[in-house]
């Protein structure tokens, strides 16, 4: 037999850890040092590609630099003049609500037709899916010149599709009836153009979400008897409401910036009333050869769209789940 020995403790105190417990393994500074050497690469390539750029058009938005100052390499500073000259142009204040307004216009049609084709899809039979989704794909593939030239022949006043299409159900007004013959036209046009070519991301993003979302929560909440709202707001909204949010957020950034619809559909006409923030950086800048009043333009809407985006922002900037409200 083999003796068993057993150690007494005094009451009231704690037996001792074992040896191996209390022995905390070292903090290895390589491992740690791992994720920020495998990051470093990709930040270095971004703050070379993004960083020093936006560096450099901060600079010259304080500087006279027109074509003669670009040839002669001279360095003029001028301060503020170049915000002051943008900011005291009624002109710039027009357009910059014309181009907030424009973005919220197309960015909500997006989004929520996106969200209902997302819908649609998980209702539909296989087939008849695959090709809505292929259909999509190419809208989304196609280059967005072609696609403008597309719509530019379907708009036209004398020999597009839908005039001839509206004058034979009936409707003779339309017939010669000119699509860009003002401003607010020439961007419901350009704005359907966008949301042709935008939508098929924000509709696939939030597809991928519908299918997260697990069968058993539909099939319990028909159970209950819900109606179809109530099962999207209790089962689908949760599944897909952070990536409505991102769909959200980057078709703000992505249609904030649009510049070759407006300008390749009538350059911004009729008499500039198309004109956006986009087209007036180019106008000034590249058309006009003022790089530094340029230069401030891009600076203010980095500005305007932080202001327009802050909520988005905001959202995105929080690292604990659940804190979304």
């Amino acid at each position: 037999m083999t003796a068993t020995v057993q150690t007494s403790v005094p009451a009231g105190t704690t037996p001792p850890a074992p040896a191996r417990a209390r022995r905390r393994r070292p903090v290895d500074l390589g491992e740690k040092a791992v994720p920020y050497l495998l990051l470093a690469p990709a930040v270095v390539v971004m703050v070379v590609l993004l960083g020093w750029p936006a560096v450099q058009v901060i600079g010259i938005s304080f500087r006279k630099l027109d074509l003669g100052e670009l040839v002669r390499g001279e360095l003029v500073w001028v301060g503020f003049d170049n915000y002051a000259s943008v900011l005291g142009d009624a002109e710039f204040w027009t357009i910059t609500l014309r181009t907030v307004l424009f973005t919220a216009a197309i960015v909500a049609a997006t989004v929520v037709l996106g969200l209902l084709v997302a819908l649609l899809m998980r209702h539909l039979s296989a087939p008849v899916r695959v090709m809505l989704q292929v259909t999509l794909v190419l809208a989304w593939a196609t280059p967005i010149l072609a696609t403008t030239t597309v719509f530019q022949w379907i708009f036209d006043q004398q020999y597009g599709i839908l005039n001839k299409t509206l004058v034979k159900l009936g409707f003779d007004s339309f017939q010669g009836y000119s699509w860009f013959s003002s401003g607010t036209s020439t961007l419901t046009v350009v704005g359907i153009l966008v949301v042709w070519q935008a939508m098929p991301f924000v509709c696939f993003t939030v597809y991928a979400g519908l299918l997260q979302a697990p069968k058993e929560l539909y099939e319990a909440a028909a159970m209950d008897g819900t109606t179809s709202w109530q099962a999207f707001t209790t089962v689908s909204w949760p599944a897909v409401r952070p990536l409505v949010t991102l769909a959200t957020f980057l078709s703000v950034i992505w249609d904030f910036k649009v510049f070759a619809q407006v300008w390749a559909i009538r350059q911004g006409g009729p008499d500039g009333e198309s004109t956006t923030l986009p087209l007036l950086m180019y106008l000034r800048g590249v058309a006009g050869r003022h790089f530094g009043v340029a230069s401030a333009v891009a600076v203010l809407m980095i500005l305007v769209l932080v202001v327009f985006t802050a909520r988005y922002l905001q959202l995105l900037l929080r690292t604990r789940e659940g804190d979304i409200s």
